[in-house]
């Protein structure tokens, strides 16, 4: 061993170290601690697997001079940047310090964000942000805009390149809102945590409301009536969960497969009580998620956006050990019916699948488009053609399984044959129609109605007559429409079997800068 004393430049690195590690000092981190927050670090070390964070830029500083900031530096400048691994996985993160000037953005702070994320890009793995930031640092003035700009520019660029999940820890506002709007997914904490272009006090300013922050932007309010999150965790650590969750169902990044999971849900399984689960009377509703947790691979279903367009429902599951993304209708939400939200909705979600390459499974009982001054004022034909959109250019397999109603347009819009799905499946529940018995027959037979001797027991009749010879898979099926009419029970091996059997499936689209979805 040798004899000679430390290196005093080794000393030196260790006190400049442990100086960026106590980002804005002791005070500031117990009034994080006091809000019910961690620091930066924290979080990381919680978010990534031991041991396996790597720091980068470290000492750097901001170079403004102005206002008083040239004797106001800190190492890291606000923002803690590097890499890790998430089980396992290669992953680069940003970690906004509220320490340091209550984590706003500075033109050297938005530098090491974007260097992450041009690495995150050339090396094929997600980018993690955990937001918590007051916003543009407004001594810098345009340094600081043109950071935000930076950013937004590099989610733009990485987007359907790797996976981006955005949560917010803190505050976010202003200009800041928009890079985790960019991102595939934003998990909000309740209580902690809000989003808002302008804060309670402009908006009283402007219109005379007066708002709570919570109100406003809170994790409730985005993640129930705005859409812009997709997830509210009840805590910062169930956020970081979530995001673990999260990237178990993704690849990281586009040229690859989502991974395999060694399920030991048995593939052949069948489940008697999928034979009992509709009900005799199609009018009543049923919970189409007792139908998804009954299939997927041991009753695991993470539902994205849960509290957002209920009607509809999407998220990730597994079917065979295989990542699958489902979109299906809720009954037991306004019937199931399409609206502008639950078509906005699910069309981001199967546009997110097919980016990465992520299965779809469609599970469909869909009475048709919502009616409504409300929703034609609001665009319903615009955001309806998103699906027909999405599932349209989706090149990924594509499975469809009409459990009941499949009426009108809507159902030209669910993955239908005709949009490109690979196998199309019906249980013997289906019914496929231009619209539901009783419309149809008010329209075809309405002076047959009137003119019956007894109008209540002929509708009846030929509502009858009209469910046996149009309301059934079976004259789909005659056209090849669906490819098959299974029992219920036969649900979950016939899709692992299909995604076997796509498990090659190679799609392309015309050549083409890109298209012009309609937003």
């Amino acid at each position: 061993m040798s004899n000679h004393p430390v290196d005093p430049r080794v000393i030196q690195l260790r006190e400049m170290k442990a100086e960026a590690e106590l980002g804005g000092g002791a005070e500031r981190i117990e009034a994080q601690h006091a809000k019910g927050k961690m620091t930066a670090r924290e979080r990381l070390e919680l978010l990534l697997d031991k041991g396996s964070f790597r720091e980068m830029d470290v000492f750097v500083t901001h170079n403004a001079k102005d206002f008083g900031l040239d004797k106001q530096k800190f190492p890291g400048d606000g923002v803690v940047t590097g890499y890790g691994t998430v089980d396992g996985r290669l992953v680069y993160v940003y970690s906004q310090d509220f320490t340091v000037f209550g984590g706003s953005v500075s033109r050297t702070h938005a530098q090491k964000i974007c260097k992450i994320m041009e690495m995150a890009m050339k090396n094929g793995a997600p980018v993690l942000g955990l937001n918590d930031s007051g916003g543009a640092r407004i001594q810098e003035g345009v340094l600081s805009l043109a950071g935000y700009a930076d950013i937004f520019y590099r989610n733009v660029m990485a987007s359907g390149v790797v996976p981006q999940i955005s949560v917010i820890m803190g505050p976010c506002a202003g200009g800041a809102v928009y890079s985790p709007a960019i991102t595939d997914f934003v998990i909000m904490v309740k209580n902690t945590s809000h989003m808002f272009v302008t804060g309670p006090d402009v908006v009283k300013t402007v219109t005379h409301e007066e708002v709570t922050f919570e109100e406003l932007g809170g994790a409730f309010v985005h993640a129930s009536k705005s859409g812009v999150a997709h997830f509210a965790a009840d805590n910062e650590e169930d956020a970081l969960f979530l995001v673990q969750q999260i990237m178990s169902y993704l690849p990281s990044n586009n040229m690859e497969d989502p991974p395999l999971s060694n399920s030991t849900d048995d593939p052949l399984r069948q489940d008697e009580e999928l034979d009992t689960i509709v009900p005799d009377n199609p009018n009543r509703p049923y919970d189409m998620k007792e139908i998804i947790h009954r299939i997927v691979d041991d009753g695991q279903f993470l539902e994205v956006h849960e509290q957002w367009a209920q009607n509809v429902l999407v998220g990730f599951s597994r079917l065979g050990g295989r990542s699958v993304g489902i979109v299906a209708q809720q009954p037991a939400v306004l019937a199931g019916v399409l609206d502008v939200d639950a078509s906005q909705k699910a069309a981001r979600f199967v546009r997110f699948c097919d980016a990465f390459n992520v299965p779809l499974v469609v599970l469909e009982d869909v009475p048709g488009f919502m009616p409504g001054l409300n929703q034609e004022h609001g665009g319903i034909i615009r955001h309806g053609a998103k699906l027909i959109y999405a599932f349209s250019e989706a090149t990924v397999p594509k499975l469809t399984v009409i459990v009941r109603k499949a009426y009108g347009g809507a159902y030209c819009v669910m993955n239908p044959r005709h949009l490109g799905a690979d196998l199309v499946l019906a249980w013997p529940s289906a019914e496929i129609a231009v619209m539901g018995p009783e419309g149809a027959v008010n329209v075809i037979f309405r002076r047959d109605i009137n003119s019956a001797d007894d109008p209540v027991a002929r509708k009846a009749e030929l509502v009858e007559d009209y469910r046996e010879r149009f309301a059934n898979p079976y004259v789909a099926a005659a056209n090849g429409f669906i490819d098959n009419v299974i029992e219920p029970r036969e649900t979950r091996p016939r899709l692992i079997n299909a995604l076997e059997m796509l498990q090659n499936k190679r799609d392309t689209l015309p050549p083409k800068k890109h298209g012009n979805i309609p937003l």
